[in-house]
């Protein structure tokens, strides 16, 4: 049975003072968010264990303004994602076109799930969040950061490879840093709620307005939901909590990342709506966005049908029986196709 998600209503929340800054650095000397490594969780971090470990010669460039750290080389990306038919940003990710984009606008969860199922990708989807708008559709390209909590060793060697690359300090800005429009954030914080929260109002604000993010999707929490409450940009999340982030690590930023039931790569097309949230592989998106189109022609067909008090439910859906009636809907599919794909 589908997890539906948590509408969040504003007027539940405790009043917040009038003034708070945003979390400052953590005992271990970082403000970060990190992945946790559970048992359940285990499977999933021996992969990207595995990619950054191979890596690690070759994961910092040297510093740039936008130097990421714990990444996959730009070969390394390209290799995990040698499916993807779009271009690519500089750092490999795939760019899934914005045309698609603005179309998949149009999508619902039962759309995505009629093509991607079919092509063995059974662990794509994820629920079970609260929704900050769930009346609004979120559509964008994954940029991944993955936190694990503190270790002291392990603290100490992320934070040296992020000096060599020109950062000061590994923390949840020196990622919302490498932001690009149209991105959604997917933060695998895993599940933390207390000293998980990846974002408060002001870090939220600047997603939206500076970063010009699609959204936010985290296995994690946020702070200050009266304050984004307000802001209209789209989030998922698992809790709300008062505290700032700490007691966690970076281990990675645009790697594969498990987000609950769900393995997410760099890149992806991520679409949210009050069901829970689907994240798409490039090669698939195309199709994925086309199937959607016969869908919602089918769907309009169906209820002109239905609209007119002839028909019992069987004559009509899921096909019609009468031959006559098939031919009448494969001339308007057709012709509603040309219409719509004419202006795309």
């Amino acid at each position: 049975m589908t997890r539906a998600l948590i509408p969040y209503s504003a007027k539940t929340t405790p009043s917040r003072s009038w003034l708070r800054s945003e979390p400052r650095a953590s005992a271990s000397g970082m403000r970060v968010a990190r992945a946790s490594a559970n048992g359940v969780r285990a499977a999933p971090r021996r992969l990207t264990t595995l990619l950054l470990l191979s890596a690690s010669a070759a994961v910092l460039a040297p510093p740039t303004a936008h130097a990421q750290t714990l990444k996959l080389s730009k070969e390394e990306m390209i290799a995990l994602t040698a499916q993807n038919p779009f271009e690519r940003f500089p750092d490999g990710r795939p760019k899934v076109p914005d045309a698609l984009l603005e179309r998949a606008r149009g999508m619902s969860m039962e759309e995505a799930f009629a093509v991607l199922p079919n092509r063995n990708f059974h662990n794509q989807y994820e629920d079970g969040f609260q929704a900050l708008h769930p009346g609004k559709k979120m559509v964008g390209r994954a940029f991944t950061v993955q936190f694990m909590p503190a270790r002291p060793d392990l603290d100490a060697v992320m934070n040296a490879k992020a000096q060599a690359a020109g950062i000061p300090r590994l923390y949840n800005q020196a990622a919302l840093d490498m932001l690009q429009p149209g991105d959604v954030l997917v933060v695998d914080l895993f599940g933390k709620t207390d000293g998980g929260t990846i974002v408060g109002d002001n870090l939220f604000y600047y997603m939206m307005k500076s970063a010009k993010c699609a959204g936010l999707v985290v296995d994690g929490s946020v702070r200050d939901l009266e304050g984004i409450s307000d802001m209209d940009m789209p989030a998922y999340f698992r809790k709300a909590h008062p505290s700032f982030i700490t007691n966690v690590t970076i281990t990675g930023i645009n790697v594969p990342v498990r987000i609950g039931n769900a393995t997410v790569m760099p890149g992806d097309m991520v679409l949210g709506d009050p069901e829970g949230i689907y994240f798409i592989p490039p090669q698939l998106v195309q199709q994925t966005v086309d199937n959607a189109d016969v869908v919602h022609i089918h769907d309009e067909w169906t209820r002109k049908m239905f609209a007119t008090g002839k028909y019992k439910s069987s004559e009509i859906y899921s096909t019609p029986k009468d031959p006559a009636l098939k031919k009448e809907y494969d001339e308007y599919l057709k012709k509603r196709l040309e219409e719509i794909r004419k202006n795309q």
